[in-house]
């Protein structure tokens, strides 16, 4: 068996088949529309994919909301409330903070002197002669 790639020709059909082979090869991994560029394609395929779900989603939820202001009366009212601040005859409006409670407020005394932008008393002017 070793005697078949002992002549000239087969030497060189060897050598031309190893040459073509890595040739595919680079061509595989490394040409236009190879390897590397099928995994940058389907990477944004799942992007795409991801995307839309995310607008399937929202598209869900308003068309809902459209379905729910054509047909009712409280999503219009609760637009009203919310988007106009409207209210009903002798009703109170009460708004509830989101602040934290560690939230410390800042007292200000009108009637202060002091320079709130540097905390310092301000240097009062001689009077005028």
């Amino acid at each position: 068996m070793l005697n078949v790639f002992d002549s000239k020709v087969s030497k060189a059909l060897l050598g031309l088949a190893i040459i073509l082979i890595a040739g595919f090869q680079y061509i595989y991994w490394f040409g236009e529309g190879g390897h590397n560029d099928h995994q940058k394609l389907s990477q944004k395929v799942q992007q795409q994919i991801e995307l839309n779900a995310e607008l399937k989603e929202r598209n869900r939820v308003l068309a809902a909301e459209v379905y729910d202001l054509k047909n009712g009366v409280e999503a219009i009212e609760e637009h009203a409330r919310l988007d106009l601040g409207l209210l009903k005859p002798h009703e109170t409006f009460v708004q509830m903070s989101t602040v934290s409670t560690q939230y410390k407020p800042i007292y200000i005394d009108p009637n202060s002197k002091e320079d709130l932008r540097t905390n310092e008393e301000p240097v009062e002017a001689p009077p005028e002669p």
